[in-house]
């Protein structure tokens, strides 16, 4: 029968024993609650006295030996906890006390690494669990075929939090080392996809709700015609940049003060995107400033190559995850410094905005569909607007064969975009002209120049009574009236 601290009901759960002199033999019982069927895997890992003793110095779970990585996720972070190690002892022996003091000889020179591993992408089968938990289950396969994010000190907190990534498979590890034996043993590892495989509405299995790929659809369309073709049709340029502008920032503000559902703020964020797109193009309409509204179109192309660059390991630097201020402000330094270059360059630097914003918009529609990691780029600065302690998450995400066709994709989209744009547009004028302002200069030709058939053109109302007679005056038959004179 299961005993309190001798047994343990988790996922990804593992138990430690100390073996006695003589011992040749261990027995370990395992069971489904309420007698399910479940598939597992199990592996058996030897330690020697040698070694630390993973979870020895719990004094928070309910096992006396604690060996495993608890794991908690919300949308935005994942956060593993696990115990402290202490130090290997013989059998028979007293095992060392945790804290009696905190000298070379105790279990305060311990370190411990964390590892990360990336289970393949669009993959949810158990097989795949299985292979990846058997690869990483020792420290050999672990430094193999892990990834080392960060080092803890036994002085520091036993906590590490990472981005969450919904439908992807990771599993993460801790392997505690004693750097004076030169010796290390690994904790269990635990997996997680950070969606449910039991919920029936925006589960693992139906990721994405319908709104959000109905938007990206539509966004994905309008960002293809926008690369190729946004420069010409300047006003459905304009109207895309706003929309998207203008829906981001309101999609922020709704979600942080306000507790509306998801499909609720997204709809009230697109209509009011509907309205700044509006607005940016009556201002060129109207006002004709063309540098104001390429202003508007350089942010957000600063806005996604700032977002690019923190989306490299340049954004897991300590100096961004210890402060807040220290990202926002490079955030927006390199932001800012875009819409720069557009003023001694307009129209290639409107171009080129073109083709890099729309063909991102593609991948966005893809990813709707198909799990890519370039999704990312701009997720990860919405999670950090949206959460106050996004700062210090390890923002890592896997790259594999998808996600290298898509920078492809994105890639060959962007170039064939602005060289296309370019070379059509070399012989045209710079921006299009304003209509408002062009019909005000035709107002005023035509006041002014008395030869312009135009300028004797009788007033609307006129022209519309001689219209209305025109329809209800009866036609005279055609022939002659008069008598024929020879």
């Amino acid at each position: 029968m299961p005993g309190l601290g001798l047994s343990l009901t988790a996922v990804d759960s593992g138990l430690l024993s100390a073996l006695q002199p003589g011992q040749v033999s261990l027995s370990l019982f395992l069971s489904s609650p309420e007698g399910g069927i479940v598939a597992g895997t199990g592996v058996i890992l030897p330690y020697a006295s040698t070694d630390p003793l993973p979870g020895a110095c719990n004094t928070e779970f309910d096992l006396d030996v604690n060996p495993n990585v608890y794991l908690h996720y919300n949308l935005y972070e994942t956060q593993i906890r696990f115990a402290a190690a202490n130090l290997g002892y013989d059998r028979g022996a007293a095992p060392p006390a945790c804290d009696e003091s905190s000298e070379v000889n105790t279990r305060w020179r311990l370190q411990y690494d964390v590892y990360q591993y990336f289970l393949p992408e669009n993959d949810l089968s158990e097989r795949s669990l299985f292979s990846g938990v058997q690869a990483v289950a020792d420290i050999q396969g672990l430094r193999e075929n892990g990834r080392r994010v960060m080092t803890l000190l036994s002085s520091d907190l036993s906590l590490a939090v990472f981005n969450s990534l919904p439908g992807q498979g990771v599993i993460y590890s801790v392997i505690a080392r004693d750097p004076l034996l030169n010796t290390s043993a690994s904790y269990v590892p635990v997996h997680t996809y950070a969606c449910s495989f039991v919920s029936t509405l925006d589960g693992c299995q139906t990721l994405g709700k319908i709104s959000t790929k109905l938007l990206f659809s539509i966004a994905g369309l309008a960002g293809l015609f926008v690369c190729f073709f946004g420069h010409r049709f300047f006003k459905c340029e304009l109207f895309c940049m706003g929309f998207s502008f203008a829906m981001f920032f309101l999609f922020v503000l709704v979600t942080r003060t306000t507790g509306l559902d998801y499909d609720i703020c997204l709809a009230v964020s697109a209509v009011v995107g509907v309205v700044g797109g509006v607005l940016l193009v009556m201002s060129w309409w109207r006002f004709g400033s063309v540098m104001a509204c390429i202003v508007v179109v350089g942010l957000m192309l600063g806005f996604l190559i700032a977002s690019t660059v923190l989306f490299t390991p340049l954004g897991d630097l300590d100096v961004f995850r210890r402060s807040d201020a220290v990202f926002w402000v490079t955030f927006c330094c390199m932001m800012i410094l875009v819409p720069l270059f557009f003023v001694r360059w307009p129209r290639e630097g409107n171009i080129i905005t073109c083709g890099v914003v729309g063909g991102y918009a593609v991948v966005l529609a893809v990813n709707a569909y198909v799990y890519t990691s370039l999704s990312y780029i701009s997720l990860n600065i919405l999670k950090r607007f949206l959460n106050n302690n996004f700062s210090g998450v390890f923002t890592d995400v896997p790259f594999q064969a998808i996600d290298y066709v898509m920078i492809t994709v994105w890639v060959v989209l962007g170039v064939c975009g602005v060289v296309l744009q370019l070379y059509r547009e070399r012989s045209r004028p710079f921006f299009p002209p304003s209509p408002y302002l062009m019909w005000l200069q035709e107002r005023e030709r035509r006041k002014t120049n008395v030869l312009d058939p135009s300028h004797h053109a009788p007033p609307l109302p006129n022209r519309l009574l001689a219209r209305a007679r025109q329809l209800t005056k009866r036609n005279e038959p055609a022939g002659e009236h008069t008598p024929l004179l020879l």
